[in-house]
């Protein structure tokens, strides 16, 4: 294992623009189940009734999914980003990192300092709630109170439209700008780093293959293998700590 570190850490000396892709197993280590595992929300609840069209057409499953977000919030309340957060933290702090391209709907990259403008969130976040109908935005902590309050439903002030959290549901369109530009540095940076991702939600997962394809080289960190292994220039399957090592941390 040393020399896999020693590895992955020569490479990130020798690179200069580092994009990482995070999924959920960086978030596992913070204390946040992944939806699908075992213990995970939907072993509670059941996935096909927050199809995106069925929570603006139905009232019970938004009912639903409001009490599954609520769950969601618990979660994270007791979440704080760990050693690998803080591992690609230190990338901006030495001028390496290109951004932070995440599947996670968490918001840890956001609480470990990290500039925004360096993080692109492809499935969206928790963090704000916006009206479908009038655009309005929230911030999480105003509608917790309301969902600790016995509120079951919440709707905007403003014109008692449905509100949805700005993460991407199934079924849900993925937020294009986001993609576009995570593409772009995919096809700019010289080092993709993979944490705790698996590689199968796509178009998500497509990220990597972007940048191998434009010549970058491929770090996969993950405890399970993942359908890029085979072609990356380094696959460590261990805990998503090992990128603190790589950094010196």
């Amino acid at each position: 294992m040393n020399g896999l570190i020693q590895k992955g850490s020569q490479m990130i000396k020798e690179a200069q623009k580092i994009l990482v892709f995070t999924g959920a197993g960086l978030s596992t280590e913070s204390g946040i189940p992944d939806f699908r595992s075992p213990g995970g929300l939907w072993e509670k609840y059941d996935p096909t009734d927050f199809y995106y069209q069925k929570i603006i057409s139905d009232e019970g499953a938004r009912t639903k999914y409001w009490a599954m977000i609520k769950d969601v919030y618990s979660i994270l309340a007791k979440a704080a980003p760990n050693r690998a957060h803080m591992a690609i933290k230190t990338l901006e702090d030495q001028g390496k990192l290109l951004s932070v391209v995440t599947q996670n709907i968490d918001g840890l990259h956001h609480e470990v300092g990290h500039s925004p403008e360096k993080i692109i969130e492809i499935h969206g976040t928790v963090a704000t709630i916006s009206c479908l109908s009038c655009g309005r935005q929230y911030m999480k902590d105003e509608i917790i109170l309301r969902l600790n309050s016995g509120v079951k439903l919440p709707c905007c002030d403003q014109c008692s439209g449905i509100l949805k959290p700005d993460s991407v549901s199934f079924g849900q369109a993925m937020p294009e700008d986001k993609m576009t530009l995570a593409i772009m540095h995919a096809r700019e940076c010289d080092l993709c780093i993979v944490v705790g991702s698996s590689l199968v939600v796509y178009p998500a997962a497509s990220i990597p293959d972007y940048a191998a394809q434009s010549g970058a080289r491929l770090m996969i960190i993950n405890r399970e293998p993942t359908p890029l292994d085979r072609s990356a220039d380094l696959a460590i399957r261990q805990s998503v700590s090992v990128l603190a090592d790589m950094v010196g941390m």
